[in-house]
């Protein structure tokens, strides 16, 4: 039943800029156009779970809605969900524990984990599994952390890594307990 960090961030480990933008993710050359094995992550996992500020990023694109897998959204403040998201994202709050699983008895058992204060809110629970974080040679000088404070260190054995389109660095991460 693990939960999957799938994220890129900054080599000063941001995953948004000081103006909450992720433009420079973009950055990079791509000549082949590839997702970098996103879409095989996509296939390998049940369900997404995201705060609010990522859903509100995510819908903001100019793009469809780029998921197939279901969404389930962590908000204290939304009461419903856009009509556009109804039967695509479900609004859950309570406990992470409680939620996870929840999910976990509904069958979905592989969980991607996406957003920076809800990753920072599993890593507190320790409720990460694993983490696979593409590094963008970018310093941004602040801006949003990927990692928060902790209560108590989380150590991770380094499983893998993997250099794409010669400047960035794609590493997988598995808990250790």
């Amino acid at each position: 039943m693990p939960n999957i960090v799938y994220i890129a961030t900054s080599l000063d480990g941001f995953i948004a800029d000081q103006n909450n933008q992720i433009d420079w993710l973009h950055d990079i050359p791509n000549p082949e156009g590839s997702d970098f094995g996103f879409a095989d992550f996509m296939n390998e996992i049940d369900a997404l779970v995201m705060g609010r500020n990522t859903f509100e990023m995510v819908a903001s694109f100019d793009c469809e809605w780029p998921y197939i897998k279901p969404v389930y959204l962590l908000s204290t403040t939304m009461q419903s969900v856009p009509e556009a998201y109804e039967g695509k994202v479900f609004l859950v709050n309570g406990e992470i524990e409680e939620i996870v699983a929840q999910l976990n008895q509904q069958g979905l058992q592989r969980l991607y984990i996406d957003g920076g204060k809800t990753i920072q809110s599993f890593l507190e629970k320790d409720l990460i599994d694993e983490m696979i974080i593409t590094t963008i040679p970018i310093i941004l000088g602040g801006g949003i952390p990927l990692f928060g404070a902790l209560s108590a260190p989380l150590k991770f054995k380094h499983q893998s890594a993997t250099r794409l389109v010669d400047c960035l660095v794609k590493n997988h991460y598995v808990r250790q307990p």
